[in-house]
């Protein structure tokens, strides 16, 4: 059974990069699945961030306007979502998760999530 633990800061200043990183066990990120960053805001609906695939191809939500990267790390099973020039509408709990698609919000497995705040 797939398990999904994201990780990083809690508070993050305006115009600073965001970095969370989630390990992933009981699945290789490598072999198949796609593997995504989504987000909640309050009063909002669930967003996507982005996708790595196993083959290690990336997408993003045009919405970010080039502001997010993920990579990945095998060795550790692990993929971090890095975005950049935070400002406080980026304020949200983050979940990685994996997923049969590569774009939308739709995961059939995710993380506990992690609450991101940014403000000075």
């Amino acid at each position: 059974q797939v398990q999904l633990q994201e990780s990083g800061p809690g508070l993050v200043k305006p115009s600073q990069t965001l970095s969370l990183t989630c390990t992933v066990s009981g699945q290789s990120i490598t072999t198949t699945y796609y593997w995504k960053w989504i987000r909640q805001s309050p009063g909002k609906e669930v967003e996507w961030v982005g996708t790595i695939a196993a083959n290690g191809n990336t997408y993003y939500s045009p919405s970010l306007k080039n502001r997010a990267s993920i990579s990945r790390d095998t060795s550790k099973n692990q993929f971090t979502l890095q975005l950049t020039a935070v400002t406080p509408e980026d304020t949200a709990v983050y979940y990685c998760g994996r997923a049969t698609t590569f774009s939308s919000h739709f995961v059939d497995s995710r993380g506990q999530g992690t609450q991101v705040t940014v403000s000075s």
